[in-house]
């Protein structure tokens, strides 16, 4: 027997306006039936779990232990400058003079994800 990952639950402040964030991030639309003021939503991924958005009265306070790595259809260079335009920040710049490494970039709400590689400049750029 196995389990399998339905969904990675979020927490923040404003479950719809996150959603909003993170559906211009993956170009998938948030839930048809949710909308501005609920206290729960979701955008569901084409190939992967369901990004659940669970608002909760607590402001965010650590480092997440648990975040989302993005892999990019454009360059990653693109990419970090496609989710600041939406709203993201830079958190920590781990990217190489030869290619290699990520960006560390927070949403909206401060939980941070990675910016990897797109397969392109995987292609073009040692490990």
């Amino acid at each position: 027997m196995v389990s399998l990952l339905q969904n990675v639950a979020i927490d923040c402040a404003d479950a719809y306006g996150l959603a909003r964030f993170w559906s211009e991030v993956t170009g998938c639309p948030p839930h048809p039936e949710d909308g501005p003021g609920d206290h729960e939503t979701q955008v569901t991924l084409p190939e992967g779990p369901v990004l659940y958005f669970n608002q909760v009265p607590e402001p965010k306070t650590v480092k997440n232990r648990i975040h989302l790595c993005l892999r990019p259809e454009s360059s990653r260079e693109e990419e970090v400058e496609r989710l600041l335009g939406l709203g993201a920040t830079l958190v920590a710049d781990r990217r190489e003079p030869g290619g290699a490494g990520w960006a560390v970039l927070a949403d909206p709400e401060g939980n941070e994800f990675c910016v990897l590689r797109s397969e392109s400049d995987r292609a073009a750029t040692p490990s």
